[in-house]
């Protein structure tokens, strides 16, 4: 015999929800959702984890100074500081690109045969003897074990005056541009394309001639500077005392100037 419910007995059981599939899983991803809320509370509240009381990171010792000594700023790559061994092999250093960021770089070195050639950082020069490291004025080349180095020759030479009574002395002469100029061939792709000309000196020559320092001559009376021959034909012109038209870089673009001759 089945009980029999009165009207609002059936009204009450029709309002209760009916519980389904849906349902059970929304009610599992709600107490889930507690249980990820809860836990992470109690990670921001908790002062000390559950592996233990936290410990101070040390101090770090402070470096020696020989590791200051050894430490360089400006990350050169010499690595040494020992005495200098120039090498006593007949080359000649004419010009350098250095790249001291990634230690790569090239030169101009004249061969015991006369001739001159440009090496990269790498390369055999002669037999036995490969270039090793390029600074701004120098090479370092490796022969049989030992480093040696070749440095660029900014020497000139000096004004033989010759002595006479003291009533005859008079000022003397200043001296020709080609004294007060330092010249160093700049190299693109391996060839050079111009020469890079500083002053020396005083340089009252160098700037009565109008020219700056950093110029970069690219041409001679028209000529381009295409190699390391052409860049010394500069330097036998002005040494010469001869007039001169030069075609100089200055500050991205071209100059043209007129080197007056010697009188």
């Amino acid at each position: 015999m089945r009980p029999v419910l009165d009207r609002r007995a059936q009204r009450v059981l029709r309002r209760l929800p009916v519980t389904t599939v849906y349902s059970a899983l929304e009610l599992l991803l709600l107490g889930l959702l507690a249980v990820q809320v809860a836990r992470l509370i109690y990670a921001v509240v908790t002062p000390v984890g559950p592996v233990g009381g936290g410990r101070p990171t040390p101090p770090a010792a402070p470096a020696s100074p020989a590791v200051l000594g050894t430490f360089d700023p400006f990350f050169r790559l010499s690595d040494s500081a020992g005495p200098v061994v120039v090498t006593s092999l007949n080359l000649k250093l004419f010009g350098v690109r250095s790249d001291q960021a990634s230690g790569r770089g090239s030169a101009i070195i004249g061969l015991p045969d006369g001739t001159q050639a440009s090496f990269a950082v790498g390369e055999e020069i002669v037999s036995g003897v490969t270039l090793k490291a390029v600074a701004f004025d120098n090479v370092t080349i490796a022969r049989g074990g030992t480093d040696e180095q070749i440095f660029l020759d900014q020497s000139s030479p000096a004004t033989t005056v010759a002595p006479g009574p003291a009533s005859a002395i008079t000022a003397a002469p200043p001296p020709p541009l080609a004294a007060q100029i330092q010249a160093i061939p700049r190299m693109e792709a391996g060839a050079v394309d111009g020469v890079i000309i500083q002053p020396t000196g005083s340089g009252d020559a160098f700037r009565a001639a109008g020219l700056q320092p950093g110029d970069v001559v690219v041409a001679v009376n028209g000529t381009r500077i295409t190699s390391a021959d052409s860049a010394r034909a500069l330097g036998q012109s002005l040494a010469g005392g001869a007039a001169a038209t030069i075609e100089v870089e200055r500050g991205g673009r071209n100059v043209t100037l007129t080197i007056p001759g010697a009188r």
